[in-house]
């Protein structure tokens, strides 16, 4: 086992890694920006070292400064968390280069799963079902209308090493496609620094289904069910829950079974999640994310583990510490993301905490790297936390939440708490009636 490992992360996520690190008897080193020299996660961690000043590619994204602290603390693994470097290939194998072990997959899985087309059809060879579509990058828009043609209209532009809703345009006809096309290669050029593109059928009602993976590297693997993403905001997740009220045991049973042969045919290690767009009763895969997931504290909850941990205890050589069948659903967990902007346009709110109060109480977990007095900086996300809830069943939950919702204090800055506060007056959502289009036609009538 490791005695000392690294969170390249900060907030609330490296957090969660120094916590987990400290109940295994691991010492913790906390990197940070000049910006957030006060945060948390370097007064909790063991050790910390300054990494650069606050913009992201001089601190955060550097990999010289990154790999310089684990040199001078003498530091033998990396943990990622979400974001940031987390899914950089490159990344990985310069920490495998300086004789380092990086907390997650290989280099080649993420590089697998990291282009759009590639993760499509290995999991399609992998027996994963998978969204009907172009079998590859689109070259023009002559052939781009010619697959419009194939599959009919509606279809959806995806920028192959696309991400978070960029470089993703739909097309309702054929007169839309040329510019639809042409919007989504700028983007993704832009943004990505790659315009290879593909295309999709676009599903008219589908909820966003994602699956919870975990291997061993040594041809081992388990799922541990699903989670119900479907409440989004430019293809952004604001709330999420496990198990997803669409979906009985013999449907997660199926599709676990399927995803969990498939990563363990290629070896995978870690966590990772695959993502399907669900309808009608068929799944359609749609990515996988090489990492730990924001809302894995959902998981955590009605199976009873700790994701982080056991992402550690493999990538020292050791076994899982649960098999398939050890694995079972009790409860019903929600998870809301609460970020620091202001309502109704969503801007961000940065600034000083003046009082910050955590809901507590039975069944309730707060992941937040705030407290009274300190400064948000304007560099970063604008997550400042998970308000994570469980009950016996999704009536208890979603009471939890609501009650722990009103015991929540975050003053000085601007925050998304009214905006569930509201959602949770609407019946869709108390009945568990959405899809992934529900909250934007939401916010369209609610908060346009």
């Amino acid at each position: 086992m490791f005695d000392k490992i690294l969170i390249a992360n900060r907030g609330e996520i490296a957090l969660r890694v120094i916590r987990a690190c400290r109940e295994m008897g691991i010492k913790s080193v906390a990197v940070h920006s000049t910006a957030d020299a006060d945060a948390m996660h370097v007064r909790m961690a063991d050790e910390s070292v300054c990494i650069g000043p606050p913009p992201s590619p001089e601190s955060y994204l550097s990999i010289p400064a990154i790999i310089s602290a684990c040199e001078i603390t003498g530091a033998q693994a990396i943990h990622p968390g979400y974001g940031f470097l987390s899914e950089n290939a490159g990344f990985v194998q310069i920490v495998e280069d300086h004789e380092l072990t990086f907390i997650g997959p290989t280099a080649e899985h993420i590089r697998t799963m990291g282009d759009k087309i590639t993760a499509k059809e290995t999991m399609k060879q992998l027996g994963v079902p998978v969204v009907p579509g172009s079998d590859g990058g689109v070259p023009d828009v002559e052939a781009a209308k010619a697959i419009g043609r194939e599959f009919g209209y509606p279809v959806i532009v995806k920028a192959t090493a696309g991400g978070g809703g960029r470089g993703m345009k739909l097309a309702t006809s054929e007169e839309e496609m040329e510019t639809a096309f042409r919007t989504a290669r700028s983007e993704a050029k832009a943004a990505f620094g790659n315009d290879e593109v593909y295309i999709e059928k676009y599903l008219g009602k589908p909820r966003h289904i994602e699956i919870q993976v975990f291997g061993d590297g040594k041809g081992n693997a388990v799922h541990l069910g699903e989670r119900d993403c479907s409440l989004q905001r430019r293809h952004q997740k604001v709330f999420e829950e496990a198990p997803g009220p669409a979906i009985d045991a013999e449907t997660r049973a199926k599709i676990g079974k399927i995803c969990a042969d498939a990563v363990a045919r290629i070896n995978y290690i870690g966590a990772g999640t695959i993502e399907f767009l669900y309808e009608d009763g068929e799944f359609y895969f749609i990515e996988m994310n090489t990492r730990l997931q924001v809302e894995h504290p959902v998981t955590e909850a009605i199976f009873g583990v700790d994701l982080v941990r056991e992402q550690i205890r493999v990538a020292a050589g050791l076994p899982m510490s649960f098999s398939q069948e050890e694995l079972e659903v009790h409860g019903h967990s929600i998870e809301i993301r609460i970020n620091a902007e202001k309502l109704p346009n969503f801007s961000p709110s940065p600034g000083k905490v003046t009082q910050y109060h955590a809901p507590g109480g039975l069944g309730v977990r707060m992941d937040s790297a705030l407290y009274a007095g300190y400064s948000i900086p304007p560099y970063y996300d604008s997550l400042i936390g998970k308000l994570v809830v469980y009950g016996r069943d999704r009536p208890e939950a979603l009471a939890r939440l609501d009650r722990a919702l009103g015991e929540l204090i975050v003053d000085g800055i601007n925050t998304t708490v009214p905006l569930f506060n509201a959602l949770l007056a609407e019946p869709d959502i108390l009945t568990g009636d959405y899809n992934i289009h529900w909250l934007e036609r939401w916010l369209e009538t609610n908060l346009g």
